[in-house]
């Protein structure tokens, strides 16, 4: 069942605008911790969605489940890094897709370490998310990983784990999908 994503929405935007600092959050796996900083003032749709998502504990026991790098890519397609995660299948108290926050908006890059939205078309993110490995200006606005070419929506960056991160993207995932996906135990704010 989806829920009205307003209210959340609205509660952590006030949440967020009391605060001097950008939240940060430890994604917690079998492998290693990795810390990100969120942007609440150039993303703040994006990553209240995102926060709803932790505080509600609904990343708890979910996994890093898609690699994609050079080997596992189709010889025709735009290449790019990253690994992604999240609830992978778990419709179960999905709220309401977020907004589509464009990169050419938020000024928010898809550098090395950015966490971004995964979505089918804009407008369609709700849960799953994915992290850069290197500089993916293919997924910024603009660029033409999607054929629509309004990009992904970032609205973070890794500061510390990048070592897991790129662990993680070392695994043999034949036609991107991890055989073992690796477990999130939880993510939480920092």
């Amino acid at each position: 069942m989806k829920r009205n994503l307003l209210i959340p929405v609205v509660v952590a935007l006030a949440l967020m605008s009391s605060c001097k600092q950008n939240p940060k959050i430890i994604i917690e796996t079998t492998l290693g911790d990795i810390e990100a900083e969120l942007f609440p003032e150039n993303a703040p749709a994006t990553v209240a969605n995102f926060l709803y998502y932790v505080d509600q504990g609904l990343y708890n026991n979910s996994c890093f489940y898609r690699v994609v790098r050079d080997d596992n890519q189709p010889n025709d397609s735009i290449r790019i890094a990253v690994i992604q995660g999240g609830r992978y299948n778990d419709e179960s108290d999905t709220i309401a897709p977020v907004v589509h926050e464009r990169t050419d908006s938020t000024g928010i890059s898809h550098i090395d370490g950015t966490i971004s939205m995964a979505r089918w078309h804009p407008g369609t993110a709700t849960s799953e998310f994915f992290i850069t490995v290197g500089d993916q200006p293919a997924l910024d606005a603009g660029g033409m990983r999607n054929r629509d070419g309004q990009g992904f929506a970032a609205f973070g960056r890794v500061r510390a784990g990048m070592d897991v991160v790129r662990k993680i993207h070392s695994i043999k995932a034949p036609a991107q999908y991890l055989t073992d996906t690796i477990p999130i135990n939880r993510i939480y704010r920092k």
